[in-house]
């Protein structure tokens, strides 16, 4: 039985770094110092307010948590290091308001990174078992191997298999695709910014049917960070409290015995996602009829039209009529991934949970007043990993008050930054990086060079 949070938590603080193509040009460490300082610079606080510390990336060697986070100082804080596969950076972030939640820190900082190598993922071990070898096989005695990428594969055949029972089309699961790329020319941390037609979208490239190339999402490096604060923490600061949002519902879940039972859907997680989609959505004490805005794990545009259905989002078996109407877009029902999603912002493994999150409180301020979705009292993320793990996450303003646009002339004042960082993705100088460095155990040898690097990616 899952214990009930104690206090509330907040997310007072956000930052990232722009998606780009893997290209082996900026590492790690300099991806989550990037994302760490930016988070910080936006909460307000220094390194030495951080109690514990979580690290969030899937490939890489142990304690490369230790090495983003030294370079922010030396505190003897406990840092983790965290992977779960593309639900990562959500699981840090489940982890960071549970810790809150319960009293063992008031203030927790979580990064996400990932530096990833070109094309579609691979396993990095090969001399023990696949953890998700069960899938693998389950996909092999009921649909089949192909030549394509086995992610690709696993969840097209959960889009044929909707096709199938419900009557989805091909032109469906291309709609989704085309939104996303057309959604993503309003954020600039996106790895892809252009739109492309429909026509254009279903003549790319298949990989399996029903899923072109533009339908897939295309690995990423990046960095994105999240600051949670307890109740206590926040009062102590009420000129804050605008800025604050509440996590008002969360729930990680893993599979239940539905995973195998050779359903295509199931496969992908579907049970999991609809058990802590019923469940965060009912702690937050919200009606998914009324949430105007989500973030929700489209590696695939398979994906997203099942998560749609498991999400309650749509009627059973009617995403692709919700598709179809444009209800996933503005002028619709809701809009879904205002960001673009992971097929045109990218997806940075570790990173992916906490750019979701960061996107929807930059909504829920109205600093996103590019894309932003009127009358947003609540908003909804989805953050998926096979094998299996799931986040979903319900967020409100701290006040209670409904989403309204801020002009970026003010957020920029608001910031100290100069500009609006929900809407133009810049940096910071050495001065304001300076300042949220420890300023008892600040240590020039673990920063080393990084910050010279960052800063003249600016």
């Amino acid at each position: 039985m899952v214990k009930k949070q104690v206090s509330n938590a907040y997310v007072l603080g956000v930052g990232m770094t722009k998606f780009i193509k893997p290209r082996g040009k900026v590492d790690y460490n300099e991806l989550g110092y990037e994302a760490g300082v930016k988070a910080m610079l936006d909460a307000k606080i220094n390194y030495d307010d951080v109690d514990q510390g979580i690290a969030c990336y899937v490939y890489g060697d142990s304690t490369c948590g230790q090495r983003v986070f030294y370079q922010f100082g030396l505190t003897n804080i406990p840092i983790y290091n965290v992977n779960n596969n593309c639900s990562t950076g959500s699981t840090g972030l489940a982890m960071g308001r549970t810790m809150v939640s319960h009293g063992a820190a008031d203030c927790v900082l979580v990064v996400g990174f990932e530096k990833m190598n070109p094309g579609s993922l691979q396993s990095m071990y090969n001399d023990r078992a696949n953890p998700t070898g069960l899938f693998g096989s389950m996909m092999a005695e009921t649909r089949g191997i192909t030549n394509a990428p086995g992610a690709a594969q696993m969840f097209g055949n959960a889009g044929r298999e909707y096709m199938e029972k419900y009557g989805a089309k091909n032109e469906d699961f291309a709609e989704i695709a085309r939104i996303n790329h057309e959604h993503s020319k309003r954020n600039p941390y996106s790895q892809f910014q252009q739109e492309y037609t429909l026509e254009q979208v279903m003549k790319a490239p298949m990989v399996h049917e029903p899923l072109t190339k533009l339908q897939c999402c295309p690995t990423s490096d990046g960095g994105a960070a999240v600051v949670v604060v307890s109740q206590e923490f926040l009062d102590a600061r009420p000129h804050l409290k605008d800025q604050a949002v509440l996590i008002a519902g969360q729930t990680l879940a893993t599979d239940s015995e539905a995973v195998f039972n050779k359903s295509s859907i199931d496969l992908m997680g579907f049970a999991m996602s609809r058990h802590a989609a019923r469940t965060a959505i009912a702690e937050a004490g919200v009606k998914v009829g009324d949430i105007k805005v989500c973030e929700l794990h489209d590696c695939f545009s398979a994906n997203e039209m099942i998560t749609i259905d498991a999400l309650e989002l749509s009627e059973p078996g009617k995403a692709h009529e919700m598709v179809r109407r444009g209800d996933i877009t503005y002028g619709g029902k809701m809009v879904i991934n205002p960001s673009g999603g992971l097929i045109s912002k990218g997806h940075p493994l570790g990173a992916t949970g906490l750019a979701q999150c960061a996107e929807l409180v930059w909504h829920l301020r109205g600093w996103a007043n590019n894309r932003l979705v009127d009358g947003t009292s609540a908003a909804l993320q989805h953050n998926l990993g096979l094998g299996g793990a799931v986040v979903v996450t319900v967020y409100k303003r701290a006040d209670g008050k409904v989403g309204a646009a801020i002009p970026s002339e003010q957020v920029a004042k608001i910031t100290g930054l100069g500009y609006n960082p929900a809407v133009e993705a810049r940096g910071f100088t050495a001065e304001q990086a300076k300042s949220v460095m420890s300023k008892k155990h600040g240590s020039d040898y673990a920063i080393g060079n990084t910050q010279e690097r960052v800063l003249a990616r600016f």
